[in-house]
């Protein structure tokens, strides 16, 4: 059977709606590449009971969003900065902690900059305070990836991508190491030292659909998740 892959979605709750109280969403592109790679896509809101999608899930992909609270790692909040609903990543830091721990995970964006304050580490707020380089406009960007490391193999050593973000990693998270750059130094790509599968990419390869470093990323995702599947349905 195909392997599920679990989606965690955007929430913005707005209690003064008194007909729906807010929204869940997810751009269309980060349900497609799971399908076209091979996976099922399911879609996870904040709602829901993270121990019971753990049981249920065969790779998570943690897509982009707004920016997290920087009290997460001791700082105060940039002005700059658009803090996502504290729903979504409350509820992401949750099921972090009840996968099983060769459960595969792809970060993109947001989802890259959340697995590495999950695991202790912090983020540059804004990086116009540190470069030059625009970042946020969506250009196509080429990375520096490490041959050694588990993107840098699936993807090669110098892919292209899009970039929309104003943040970045910073200090790097405990059991997690730098595996990818930009020209102007920005951390682009981080893998787990200590997990065989979990890798987070700043830029966004959903946005490239049918470039084939893209395409090889996505698959290389879901192969590993149908692997997971094949093991756990067979104990």
């Amino acid at each position: 059977m195909k392997p599920i892959i679990g989606i965690t979605v955007d929430a913005e709750f707005r209690e003064e709606d008194g007909r729906s109280k807010g929204t869940l969403s997810l751009n269309w592109n980060y349900a497609e590449v799971i399908r076209m790679a091979g996976g099922v896509p399911l879609l996870i809101p904040p709602q829901a009971d993270p121990a019971v999608i753990a049981s249920v899930i065969d790779g998570w992909l943690i897509p982009g969003g707004k920016d997290l609270d920087p009290t997460l790692w001791g700082e105060e909040t940039h002005e700059e900065a658009k803090i996502i609903d504290p729903a979504r990543p409350n509820f992401e830091l949750q099921l972090l902690k009840e996968i099983a721990s060769d459960l595969p995970v792809l970060g993109i964006c947001y989802g890259c900059q959340l697995l590495n304050v999950a695991h202790g580490g912090s983020l540059h707020q804004h990086l116009p305070d540190h470069t030059e380089k625009v970042h946020t406009e969506g250009p196509m960007d080429q990375y520096d990836l490490d041959e050694n490391s588990k993107v840098g193999a699936i993807m090669g050593p110098s892919p292209k991508g899009m970039s929309f973000h104003h943040q970045a990693v910073n200090q790097v998270g405990s059991g997690l190491q730098v595996v990818g750059r930009s020209d102007d130094g920005t951390i682009e790509a981080i893998e787990s030292t200590d997990r065989p599968w979990m890798i987070g990419v700043q830029w966004h390869p959903e946005r490239t659909p049918d470039d084939p470093e893209s395409v090889a990323l996505f698959k290389s995702f879901v192969d590993q998740a149908s692997t997971y599947r094949m093991a756990r349905t067979s104990k």
